[in-house]
């Protein structure tokens, strides 16, 4: 009797090199849209930091125009700085004296590229006094725009939003 041919476990050489295109081909066409994914997430992010920061210091502002929040002669009715509108300020109306806050925290730039920067840092400031097509920082904020050089996936510099 003859035995049973012995019957061989694994791949051959070519079955793991088409294996291995298959999974390069796939990893070529899925990487892109992954990073697109992540950039659109942080565009997300940046839309919605601006908004509350805005928002802020709108609030900050109508606050001051109703007597609500000091204001010293000299001064703007705009928040001196980023931090002012999360440490709060003393509310005027108050008869206890409680602190208005305007935001929780003030949040971090998505594409800032330092980790070790404080959120206040990141963001690029423009004073009321500054010319909105070269903003410059000064003795108050009256916006905020990401320092980030890179341009969005709708074309617009992230400056510019």
């Amino acid at each position: 009797m003859v035995p049973p041919p012995r019957r061989r476990f694994g791949f051959t050489l070519i079955e793991v090199l088409v294996s291995l295109a298959i999974v390069a081909v796939l990893a070529a066409l899925v990487a892109p849209m992954v990073i697109a994914a992540n950039k659109r997430g942080k565009e997300q992010e940046l839309r919605v930091a601006l908004r509350q920061i805005r928002q802020a210091v709108d609030d900050y502002k109508l606050a001051a125009d109703q007597g609500r929040v000091l204001v010293l002669p000299g001064q703007t009715r705009y928040p001196p700085s980023l931090a002012a509108l999360a440490t709060g300020v003393a509310d005027l109306q108050d008869a206890q004296g409680r602190r208005i806050y305007f935001l929780r925290r003030v949040p971090r730039d998505p594409f800032a590229g330092n980790s070790q920067q404080a959120a206040e840092e990141t963001w690029g400031l423009r004073s009321s006094q500054s010319d909105p097509d070269k903003p410059e920082p000064g003795a108050d904020v009256f916006d905020v725009y990401s320092r980030s050089d890179a341009i969005g996936l709708n074309g617009v510099p992230y400056r510019q939003w």
